[in-house]
């Protein structure tokens, strides 16, 4: 059985101060033993704090991004390396704001994962289709080649250090959420491309997790679907309650 992965993305919310206090209240709430496989992602400047707090803690820290750079004269670019030192664990990439505001491509997302494996990070990279594209039945097309795209030059050995977060663009941050069975078709649909192109074992081992306004309100039914793994948990995760109760809806 894969085992149910939740992970947190503050994006640029929370100071300092605030974001102590709610790794604090999680890592408390958490204890020394969970079932559930949890990290949080907290900005760039949280990441020491962080990491610090959690120490004796199942709680993984994570990054939202590095850069597809090693190193180098890059004003304002965090490499792989860096945040490894940090004894960060994982990393989020393909995030559909990336890809928007910073008009990531998947070429350039799956250097990143390379490089992200390479320094020993695990990868949660997300994929999914816009508004648009669900409208005029685009959906598969679009996760599908992002997914080939992204994974490009990934070997088979590597793959169960990725876990893939299908994330339609139009429930991230709207309130809107898929239903349990469009997050489903999805779902069954990249586990099958990834069992033809790595075979059926990959297939079966790979966590797939949902992203789009998940809340405690409607985590129980999601996480209920075979294929579906766990969550990557926007607004709800900025408050301990509502993560925790994400996290007890994945057990």
């Amino acid at each position: 059985m894969r085992k149910k992965f939740v992970a947190g993305n503050w994006k640029m919310f929370k100071t300092i101060p605030e974001g102590r206090e709610l790794v604090k209240a999680i890592v408390k709430k958490t204890g020394k033993k969970t079932d559930v496989d949890i990290a949080i992602c907290p900005s760039f400047a949280h990441l020491p704090m962080a990491v610090e707090l959690t120490k004796n803690s199942p709680v993984m820290i994570g990054a939202q991004d590095v850069s597809v750079r090693e190193e180098g004269a890059f004003t304002g670019e965090v490499s792989a390396s860096m945040v490894k030192s940090l004894d960060v664990t994982h990393v989020i990439l393909g995030h559909s704001e990336r890809r928007h505001f910073w008009h990531e491509r998947d070429w350039l997302i799956s250097k990143k994962i390379r490089i992200a494996l390479r320094h020993g990070l695990d990868v949660i990279y997300c994929v999914g289709e816009n508004l648009v594209e669900r409208e005029i039945g685009l959906t598969n097309e679009v996760v599908l080649s992002q997914i080939e795209l992204g994974l490009r030059n990934i070997a088979g050995e590597a793959l169960p250090r990725i876990t893939i977060a299908y994330e339609p663009v139009w429930a991230i941050g709207t309130g809107k959420t898929a239903t349990p069975k469009q997050a489903a078709d999805v779902h069954k649909s990249i586990r099958s491309w990834i069992a033809d192109f790595y075979g059926k074992d990959m297939g079966d081992t790979v966590r797939i997790i949902y992203g789009g306004s998940v809340k405690p309100e409607n985590a129980d039914k999601l996480m209920k679907l075979p294929d579906i793994d766990g969550a990557l948990v926007g607004g709800a995760c900025l408050e301990a309650d509502s993560f925790m109760a994400i996290i007890a809806a994945a057990k």
